[in-house]
C-alpha cells in the first residue's frame, strides 16, 4: 500500500486549503484513514479519521467544526478540507491508512504512510 500526499502550500490566517491522499495498492474500500499533523518542535498529532464507508468521521478538537475529511472510492482518494485556518495550524501533514480496521486516533495503529506535506498558515 502506497500514499501520496499532497496539496499543501502557504495560507493566510482565515483562508482554505485542501490536502489530497491517493492510495495505490491493497484494498482501499477496507481502509479507515486518517490525517495526522506535526508542528515544529512537537510530537505528531491525530487531526482526524474517516471510516472504510466514508460514513462516519472523527475529529480532534483542535480542528473540530473547520475541518472535514471525505473520500472518493473511484478515484481512491481521501480529501482533508481546512477551512478557518489558523497559524496554530501550521505543521507537516500526514495521511495513513489503517488496514486491520481498528478505529483509533492513535498513531501506532496505522500501518500504512505517506510523506508528509507542509502547511504553513501565516498570520
Amino acid at each position: 500500500v502506497q500514499l501520496q500526499a499532497s496539496g499543501g502550500g502557504l495560507v493566510q490566517a482565515g483562508g482554505s486549503l485542501r490536502l489530497s491522499c491517493a492510495v495505490s495498492g491493497g484494498t482501499f474500500a477496507t481502509y479507515n484513514t486518517a490525517w495526522f499533523r506535526q508542528a515544529p518542535g512537537e510530537d505528531r498529532k491525530f487531526v482526524g479519521v474517516i471510516s472504510h464507508d466514508g460514513g462516519t468521521q472523527y475529529y480532534a478538537d483542535s480542528v473540530e467544526g473547520r475541518f472535514t475529511i471525505s473520500r472518493d472510492d473511484a478515484k481512491k482518494t481521501v480529501d482533508l478540507r481546512m477551512n478557518s485556518l489558523k497559524p496554530e495550524d501550521t505543521a507537516v501533514y500526514y495521511c495513513a491508512v489503517d488496514s486491520r480496521g481498528l478505529w483509533s486516533h492513535i498513531e501506532e495503529v496505522y500501518d500504512y504512510w505517506g510523506r508528509e506535506t507542509q502547511v504553513t498558515v501565516s498570520s
